[in-house]
């Protein structure tokens, strides 16, 4: 049976890491990136010492951080990041990790306290099966946190346009070789990411709304982290953007109830207690 994985974009992802491996991420500006994926996820309900899930964890950033407030954490990503993750997490004893993919489940059925999976599922083939697929190894009432890249659907149409061109341009990009690649997004980091990011913020301090303006979401990140998601955004090969509604009809249909979506960046994170 053909895995749920698109070998280009794992391979990706793990060069990926291994260049940008989180060291350099401040624990400030993971803590407050972290907050702002979790601010829908319901903490109150997890049992005490719980059990749950990393999908594509990646080096382990965000691991780093829940490890600390449950018992238990299984970190799954099919690339090599795995490894980086193992290293960046030796220091705890309370984790696991699978070099797996999402469809070979690592972990019994029905086993889990919670589970999250962070702009993972939208570089998958089938991503509604992948959502199954985690549902099925969470226990009856138990969280799952979603990032998926939405479809620009609350935005201008100028919006949507450069958005189109810039995807043109991840297709050639995501198709060089490692180095040039890194070489290439590295630019435009400086020559994009950067300027807009710096507006946004000036902007912002004369008390306007900067939602609209692109990127305005790395205005408070570091340089670091523009580098590594520009890295993520156009060296990927594999990736798709979904509306709300096609993402709440993928949780519906995994069985999960009392569907959440944040009201603010990152779009769209999405909650579900398994029903």
């Amino acid at each position: 049976m053909k895995k749920n994985i698109d070998k280009s974009t794992v391979d990706s992802f793990g060069d990926e890491w291994g260049r940008f491996n989180q060291s350099n991420l401040s624990t400030e500006e993971a803590k407050k990136i972290f907050n702002q994926y979790f601010e829908i996820f319901p903490w109150d309900s997890l049992p005490d010492n719980a059990e749950g899930f990393d999908l594509g964890c990646g080096s382990g950033r965000w691991a780093k951080i829940m490890i600390k407030r449950v018992g238990h954490l299984h970190c799954i990503d099919p690339s090599d990041a795995i490894e980086i993750a193992r290293k960046s997490l030796s220091e705890f004893p309370n984790v696991s990790f699978y070099k797996k993919s999402v469809d070979e489940f690592s972990l019994p059925v029905n086993s889990q306290d919670f589970g999250y999976s962070l702009g993972v599922l939208h570089h998958v083939p089938d991503t509604a099966a992948a959502v199954k697929d985690c549902a099925s190894l969470l226990k009856p009432g138990a969280p799952f946190l979603m990032y998926l890249y939405y479809a620009l659907e609350n935005t201008s149409f100028f919006y949507r346009t450069l958005w189109k061109c810039s995807d043109y341009l991840r297709k050639i990009i995501c198709q060089l070789p490692s180095s040039l690649k890194h070489i290439v997004t590295d630019i435009i980091a400086i020559i994009v990411y950067l300027p807009l990011a710096k507006f946004s913020l000036l902007v912002e301090k004369t008390g306007i709304k900067v939602s609209s303006i692109p990127l305005s979401f790395y205005r408070n990140c570091s340089f670091y982290t523009m580098r590594t998601d520009s890295r993520d955004r156009f060296g990927t090969p594999l990736e798709q953007r979904f509306t709300q509604a096609e993402i709440k009809s993928f949780m519906h249909d995994a069985g999960f109830k009392n569907i959440t979506f944040n009201n603010s960046e990152p779009r769209w994170c999405v909650v579900g207690i398994k029903s």
